[in-house]
């Protein structure tokens, strides 16, 4: 029998994730992890969701926030 392991984050909303991401200009594994389960539980975002989403795509893109280990 194979156990498979669950990863439990606190509630955080998008928002309050994207916010810590821009604070620190770092978005970490975790930070990602949360993103993606929060994104896929999801059957749509709201525009507030999506804007914050695209903001911080563009600065990942931009180089304003870096990708850390």
């Amino acid at each position: 029998m194979m156990m498979i392991a669950q990863i439990s984050f606190p509630q955080l909303s998008i928002e309050q994730i994207v916010l810590q991401i821009f604070s620190t200009r770092k978005i970490t594994r975790t930070d990602q992890r949360r993103l993606m389960s929060m994104l896929l539980a999801k059957d749509f975002l709201s525009s507030e969701e999506q804007n914050s989403i695209n903001r911080m795509f563009e600065s990942l893109r931009q180089g304003s926030i870096k990708v850390v280990d």
